[in-house]
């Protein structure tokens, strides 16, 4: 704890920075994931194209990432949206999968009845189908956004990692106190971030409160 004192301010602009690196592709990912879950539900060629690219870039190493994309991008390799691309692929290569489950697990008859109401196919969409899907979409964004805590950790290779820069620095100096503070510290930001989605998640869908109580 003496050592979490004594740098304290750097302590705090890692966990700024950690922060922006690891929930801004998830905010990202969540976006792209929806229509591209939404498309992979309507047919089931489309389903199988879409999950199998998921999969395929999940599956790519994060260090190679991080190499790569400023080749492609034309971005300094010591830049920080090399980490937040990357950090976007791995979000959405899992977002989709699970937006794509949540729809799919919607009622046919709550389908056909808002369909019988008049409800337009983006209109039943919006208000109807992507609510109901919410539990299983935020089971999901809860694994990609530890996951995402987790992974920023290895851009400290390239200058930026968040908390992960405790870890190297603290093994390159030999300083122990500095690698226990950052796992701990990025233990914290993963355990509050997934409390922060299961209260949201619960405040998003009342109906699910309403029917554990009948």
């Amino acid at each position: 704890m003496n050592w979490v004192f004594r740098n304290s301010d750097l302590v705090l602009d890692l966990v700024r920075e950690h922060l922006v690196l690891s929930l801004l592709p998830v905010v990202i990912g969540l976006v792209l994931a929806v229509p591209l879950g939404w498309i992979a539900n309507r047919r089931g060629w489309l389903r199988t194209l879409t999950l199998n690219a998921a999969g395929f870039l999940y599956t790519l190493p994060s260090l190679a990432l991080f190499v790569f994309l400023p080749l492609i991008l034309g971005t300094r390799i010591l830049d920080a949206v090399n980490v937040v691309i990357a950090m976007t692929v791995y979000v959405l290569a899992l977002l989709v999968r699970t937006v794509a489950d949540g729809l799919s697990a919607v009622p046919p008859r709550i389908i056909d009845s808002a369909t019988a109401m008049g409800y337009r196919p983006v209109w039943r969409f919006l208000t109807v189908e992507l609510p109901v899907a919410i539990p299983v979409i935020v089971a999901g964004l809860r694994v990609a956004a530890v996951s995402s805590i987790s992974l920023v950790t290895v851009g400290s290779v390239i200058g930026f990692g968040g908390l992960g820069k405790l870890f190297t620095e603290g093994f390159q100096r030999e300083i122990p106190q500095e690698t226990i503070t950052g796992i701990v510290l990025v233990l914290l930001v993963a355990l509050v971030v997934d409390g922060l989605l299961v209260l949201g998640g619960r405040l998003a869908t009342p109906w699910e409160r309403a029917g554990a109580h009948r």
